[in-house]
């Protein structure tokens, strides 16, 4: 693959056989991200789990204290006052069996979805369409409850869903370049923590094997997770 100029000058400040800090990765991620526009901040993850197993999947949330930067459009089925409580909540998309129509017909302009409990009849005939999306609604995340001005708060505030995949990886958006170092260091911080708490039962031997940053256009960072803690 052909790398652009500047993709090549930030990879010349990395050492890809040395570990760093969260703050020397971060201020090499920084340093790197000259796009034109405000480059994403990724974090990502190799595991040492096997998803096929139920007892080796790794999934959760977490609320970046920071949040990431982007601009969330969240859909909510709800019905009466609770359909005028998600509006009145800052909700972009609000509706019933009507929004499940939108939906089947391919119109999925949001990236949040959230769900009252009593939704979930008609939310349930869209799991084929929005479980491979990752928005499927679902109560162990949050997107399924009563609360949803507190979940449109969450989700809109820098909540961060993660789950792994086929190959032991996680990765998700934790920021933008423009942050401080101070706002991605307790981003990215706050997200490895996460998922080491969601340590499933079934994983054996060393639980996280490696962990890099980067930028959207830039190269990746590999992180001392030993001293992520520390």
């Amino acid at each position: 693959m052909k790398r652009s100029k500047a993709y090549r000058a930030a990879a010349e400040k990395v050492n890809v056989d040395q570990l760093y800090s969260p703050e020397e990765a971060l201020a090499l991620v920084a340093s790197g991200a000259s796009a034109k526009f405000d480059e994403t901040v990724e974090v990502a993850m190799n595991l040492n789990v096997d998803p096929r197993h139920a007892d080796q999947m790794v999934r959760g949330v977490v609320q970046l204290p920071n949040g990431t930067g982007k601009s969330v459009r969240v859909a909510v089925f709800a019905k009466d006052a609770k359909a005028d409580e998600a509006r009145e909540a800052g909700a972009d998309l609000v509706g019933a069996e009507d929004l499940a129509e939108k939906i089947q017909a391919g119109e999925i302009d949001f990236d949040r979805c959230i769900a009252t409990p009593d939704m979930m009849a008609v939310v349930g005939r869209l799991g084929k369409v929005l479980g491979p999306r990752g928005l499927m609604p679902n109560p162990k995340l949050g997107t399924v409850t009563p609360d949803v001005a507190g979940a449109i708060a969450a989700q809109k505030g820098g909540q961060v869903e993660f789950r792994v995949e086929k190959a032991g990886v996680i990765h998700a958006g934790v920021g933008k370049a423009s942050f401080t170092q101070d706002a991605l260091e307790a981003n990215v911080r706050a997200f490895l923590n996460a998922v080491t708490k969601a340590k499933p039962s079934g994983a054996k031997g060393t639980y996280v094997k490696k962990v890099a940053v980067s930028s959207t256009m830039g190269p990746g960072v590999k992180i001392d997770f030993s001293s992520v803690n520390s």
